[in-house]
């Protein structure tokens, strides 16, 4: 979870009209128009709202997927039109950049698009015979005809994250200067440039800032597009590399680590990113985005989970020296255990590593199973595979986790598949708005448990009456530093075990009804 909560909020602020300051004053002194003229105004703005779906045609199927529709942007087949109305059409030979939204700017460049890492730059060659003259640094004559910055990060609102982001500058120049700079590498598909720098590292961020828009971006691409990474990382595309071989079929290339001039005939620069589809946002509004992006994480992981139950299966063979036994005993086995497991729900428990872990985990792991569910204790740790993981909660009825952006693994569970999320003292609206509110729209059974503050680590280090226990809003309202350094980064979970059954219990019952059948899914 760790961004700028309090610049965040501004943003959600901003989206939905909240912050008016100086308007709303300006307001007051406005007289009051006669009702005629507002009825007026009101059927003008409601047929400038209607007017897209009278004359928009709805989109086309992309393929046997569930594509991850643009339907208010009307997706047809061609790259370009994926993006903004301002570059839905892109002539050859030009730049065309959107910067109309407050999460990402994206630039489209078609042409002859040529990469020149040492300078930062993305260069785009057209015919002479237009466009202002500049002289270049060595004072040859070097025709621009248009130059654009863009930091290819999708948190453009967030300065302090932005300001870690490199530049690119996106060059337009006559065909003259193509010369100097011959293609080592000539690609036949559009590049996608892109920045795994800023907040990755962090799942949560990995999946909202770069997964969903990169996916987004290129779904309707067919996997016939290079990817182009700034800020490149080894354990990225390792950790990665299963989602990324179903959104490109390329080798990915390392912008500042491969000096050599890739050539494109187009090239978008920047990740599309819709503010309803993302995961803080309410990603999961739109039950076909919900669908889309499930259907590839399935498709993306299953080969590496086969495997997986492969090479468990033979490790059990040879430590049971199961291979001595008689083919019916085998069956009768299998089956035996088969029904165990059918019998009983599974429960998945996300443990944290550092700060807001559950202090008494044993004796929750214990009272689970005295309830009947069979227990998977996960600790994830950063080289953890995500096939593990994801084999794990796809299995599940049940995940329980603290608050944090391990929570962001409720991706990986099935509807109907219920989720519990202990939210400590501070993080009420942090917790609901990131994983709550998109788990009741993915379809999951969400079941927050709020910690008391007799339940948390700071009732041993603060005066019962402190407002770090008693009003954490008021601390949370004195800024992101100060949520952070209390109930981020110095709280622990002791829970009462006797409050916290009831929650379990009823995931154990929804979980039983399930599997009888007697639960029929819904996405909200």
């Amino acid at each position: 979870m760790f961004k700028k909560m309090v610049q965040y909020h501004r943003y959600h602020q901003w989206k939905k009209g909240d912050v008016c300051l100086d308007v709303c004053e300006n307001n007051k002194r406005i007289a009051r128009p006669k009702l005629l003229f507002l009825i007026l105004l009101s059927f003008i703005s409601f047929s400038f709202i209607l007017a897209p779906l009278f004359f928009t045609s709805a989109p086309p199927t992309l393929s046997v997927l569930y594509s991850f529709g643009f339907e208010d942007e009307g997706v047809v087949s061609t790259s370009s039109d994926v993006f903004a109305s301002v570059c839905s059409s892109v002539s050859n030979g030009s730049i065309c950049c959107d910067r109309s939204s407050i999460r990402s700017d994206i630039c489209v460049m078609k042409g002859d698009v040529r990469t020149i890492s040492a300078s930062s730059t993305i260069t785009l060659y057209r015919s002479n015979g237009y466009g202002s003259q500049v002289f270049g640094s060595s004072g040859e004559n070097d025709e621009t005809f248009q130059l654009e910055k863009i930091k290819p990060y999708t948190r453009k609102w967030e300065k302090s994250v932005m300001d870690t982001i490199d530049e690119l500058d996106l060059v337009s120049k006559g065909e003259n200067s193509a010369t100097r700079h011959n293609c080592d590498v000539q690609h036949d598909v559009p590049a996608v440039f892109f920045s795994t720098g800023g907040y990755t590292g962090n799942l949560y961020h990995e999946f909202n800032d770069g997964i969903m828009p990169l996916y987004i971006t290129s779904q309707h691409l067919n996997k016939k597009v290079v990817f182009v990474i700034l800020e490149y990382h080894d354990w990225w595309i390792s950790k990665y590399e299963n989602i990324l071989t179903h959104l490109t079929e390329y080798p990915i290339i390392d912008f500042r680590g491969d000096n050599r001039t890739h050539c494109f005939p187009e090239a978008v620069v920047g990740l599309k990113i819709h503010d309803e589809l993302t995961i803080d946002a309410s990603l999961m509004g739109r039950n076909k985005t919900v669908r889309d992006f499930r259907d590839m994480l399935d498709r993306a992981y299953l080969p590496r989970i086969r495997g997986l139950i492969q090479e468990e299966e033979h490790e059990s063979q040879l430590r049971t020296n199961i291979s001595a036994v008689s083919p019916s005993a085998k069956m009768k086995i299998a089956t035996t255990e088969e029904k165990r497991e059918f019998k009983k729900p599974k429960v998945v428990i996300i443990a944290r590593n550092d700060s807001r872990a559950i202090l008494n985990e044993d004796s929750l792991v214990k009272m689970a199973r005295d309830i009947g569910f069979q227990v998977e204790f996960l600790r994830p740790q950063r080289t953890t595979e995500l096939a593990k993981i994801y084999r794990a909660l796809n299995s599940s009825d049940v995940m329980i986790g603290v608050h944090g952006a391990a929570m962001t693994h409720f991706l990986f569970m099935r509807p109907d598949s219920a989720f519990i999320q202990i939210v400590p003292l501070g993080t009420d609206w942090a917790a609901d708005t990131y994983y709550g509110q998109p788990a009741r729209k993915l379809g999951l059974r969400y079941i927050g448990y709020k910690i008391l503050p007799q339940e948390s680590s700071l009732y041993n280090e603060y005066e019962k009456s402190d407002p770090v226990l008693t009003d954490p809003d008021s601390v949370n309202n004195r800024g992101w530093e100060f949520t952070k350094k209390i109930y981020l980064d110095r709280q622990n979970v002791r829970l009462n075990l006797r409050r916290f059954h009831k929650r379990l219990l009823r995931a154990y019952y929804y979980s039983i009804a399930k599997k009888n059948g007697h639960v029929h899914h819904q996405i909200q």
